[in-house]
């Protein structure tokens, strides 16, 4: 058990946070709803029945689309881009997929590569896209989840103005749902484009994201191996 701890620590870490944090989302946003409702002169609710609402599930959701979805196009987009100089990049001159031989498939598979990676066929091509897959996959489950939550979300929001519901067609595609949306999507580009940048001049000594701190700025961490 102490092995497992000390060699998962940095997924544990932020599987604490992340329940650590989400819990905080719900009880600080249970408080701020109940507040509202008495304002509105509407009885207040109790905390399992907020965390099942469509309020607290788009908000959830919202943040998890945008955080896959920022994950998604940075896999996709390093394999044919580079940044000289940033450790978040290959070296110019390895874009694209690489051989059978680098990525150690096929007849290139050690003893110990995965199962999936020493075969052919359908089987290789999945597990050989399967992070993008997974990652993309939860996006689009999230997307959907926002979507279906915030469009009851916004139909409550007219029938307390005295506005007819609209369909979720209608939601998906109207200047509400793609401001939420939107707002979360820049800010996640704008923070991994600045990681990308800002990795080429500063270090964090003893962090794998970061070169080594005497690297020159030129230098991506890959041309130190």
């Amino acid at each position: 058990m102490r092995e497992f701890l000390r060699n998962t620590r940095l997924s544990l870490v932020f599987i604490i946070i992340f329940v650590g944090t989400l819990l905080g989302q719900s009880f600080v946003g249970f408080i701020y709803n109940n507040e509202e409702l008495v304002q509105h002169g509407q009885p207040s609710i109790d905390y399992v029945e907020f965390v099942t609402t469509s309020a607290f599930i788009v908000d959830v959701a919202e943040n998890w689309q945008s955080e896959f979805l920022q994950f998604f196009l940075f896999i996709l987009a390093t394999i044919w881009f580079i940044q000289k100089g940033s450790p978040e990049s290959k070296k110019p001159g390895d874009e694209g997929v690489g051989s059978d031989e680098d990525q150690l498939v096929g007849p290139h598979s050690r003893p110990d590569s995965p199962r999936w990676a020493r075969v052919r066929g359908m089987r290789l091509w999945i597990y050989s896209n399967s992070l993008l897959l997974v990652m993309g996959g939860i996006f689009l489950l999230s997307w959907f989840a926002q979507s279906l939550a915030g469009h009851i979300v916004s139909n409550e929001e007219n029938a307390q103005h005295g506005m007819p519901p609209e369909t979720w067609g209608a939601y998906v595609v109207s200047a509400e749902f793609w401001n939420r949306t939107l707002q979360n999507w820049q800010s996640e580009f704008l923070a991994v484009g600045a990681m990308v940048a800002f990795s080429i001049y500063l270090r964090q000594r003893g962090s794998s994201e970061s070169k080594p701190v005497g690297m020159p700025h030129h230098s991506s961490s890959e041309e130190s191996q």
